[in-house]
């Protein structure tokens, strides 16, 4: 396939590029930055330096202006950087004038987002799903440094003419391939659809939430399997579904990739398929970071998603974890180094508990309030579970 292998590449000098605008503040662009470095490492690449620039919109020929541009190609010129990721998608036009000054590998958000879900994709159908949104994704955006022809005839990509001519060749392999994998994922998705069918009468629970916030850790609690949970975005990319037994009562129990700010579109198209857990499921379990400083945002992200999804208004309970890292509850705190953590007691007389949805307060890798969680998951499932089969286990010596 066409695009820049998906290889591990921890030699590979990197710097991030960012704008700071009106609706993108410094201090949450910096946040954002970080967010991506995170990306970065978790495909390998060492991150070095980061660029910010003032500007009220992106250059429509090079996303930042004449003096920024300069500025970078002195740096990795005299650092010898060779990937350049932009926090903010760049058009064919940009991404093509940019690799002709820089002649570096240019990444843009969501290509970097999809060459990771490549590397984390495990089973059949999330690699034909990635591949396809890939593909998509970079048919309008090919250029001479893409073309895997380059690698293949020693770089004769770089004439001209016979470049072009080349990028037509993988142009055309492209719109055949993503042909055959969305007949691939068609047939992959009647033998799910037929799968899921067969589930209609247990009650199903989907873990929910921004990516790195511990579903996978709270799933392997739950269910006791040998579930991935690792401290990397996108670790969990797969749908995972576990049959799970709480007082009598079976449910199902799924785990699906993490949502994150500015997911492609073209991903979740792709993924609709995967994420067909969340939005047949009877219940979600948002998961959020409580300890992250822009966990509101996180949530925003998530609920946004899933309103693209057309999952929203389940019954939710908000499952706010990792109480055990949190250093402050507020910006107006006294300085971290002088707060002590907020107790269990603490946090539930603040504002999170008191929304419209139910909250609990745990740390699933410290098993922390682990108890609470699982009665106010039980009373929802039981609710669930008596609608389905309305006269079993009446007696409430099971309650």
């Amino acid at each position: 396939m066409g695009g820049y292998e998906t290889r591990h590449l921890e030699e590979d000098k990197t710097v991030l590029v960012a704008l700071i605008n009106r609706e993108q503040k410094e201090d949450r662009v910096l946040e954002y930055l970080d967010e991506l470095a995170f990306l970065a490492s978790t495909k390998g690449l060492n991150v070095v330096k980061s660029f910010t620039q003032k500007m009220d919109k992106p250059d429509i020929r090079s996303f930042v202006g004449k003096g920024k541009l300069e500025e970078i190609q002195t740096y990795i010129k005299a650092e010898e950087v060779n990937v350049i990721i932009f926090d903010d998608d760049l058009t064919p036009s940009q991404l093509r004038n940019l690799e002709k000054e820089l002649s570096v590998k240019i990444y843009d958000r969501s290509l970097l987002i999809l060459d990771i879900f490549l590397l984390r994709a495990q089973t059949a159908q999330a690699k034909t799903q990635v591949e396809l949104a890939r593909s998509t994704y970079l048919l309008p955006r090919l250029t001479r440094m893409w073309t895997h022809l380059e690698r293949q005839r020693g770089g004769t990509a770089t004439r001209g003419g016979a470049g072009e001519k080349e990028i037509e060749t993988d142009r055309r392999m492209i719109r055949n391939q993503i042909t055959v994998l969305k007949g691939k994922l068609e047939k992959i998705e009647k033998q799910n659809a037929v799968q899921r069918k067969s589930r209609q009468n247990v009650v199903r629970v989907a873990l929910v939430g921004y990516t790195n916030v511990g579903k996978s850790t709270l799933m392997r609690l739950l269910t006791k399997a040998d579930v991935l949970a690792e401290d990397k975005l996108f670790a969990t990319v797969d749908a995972t579904v576990r049959k799970v037994v709480l007082n009598r009562i079976p449910f199902l129990l799924s785990d699906t990739v993490g949502f994150i700010r500015k997911l492609p579109t073209h991903l979740i198209e792709s993924f609709k398929s995967t994420l067909a857990e969340v939005v047949e499921a009877d219940i979600l379990l948002h998961v959020v970071d409580v300890s992250h400083p822009y966990f509101h945002d996180q949530m925003t992200t998530v609920e946004e998603t899933l309103a693209d999804l057309g999952a929203t208004n389940k019954p939710t309970i908000i499952v706010f974890n990792k109480i055990d890292q949190i250093k402050l509850l507020d910006d107006d705190l006294l300085d971290e180094m002088e707060t002590p953590p907020p107790t269990l007691e603490e946090l539930k007389k603040t504002y999170l508990s008191k929304g419209e949805k139910p909250a609990v307060f745990i740390s699933a890798t410290q098993k922390d309030n682990m108890e609470e969680f699982r009665k106010v998951l039980m009373k929802k499932v039981k609710k669930r579970h008596l609608q389905i089969f309305p006269n079993y286990l009446k007696d409430e010596q099971y309650w």
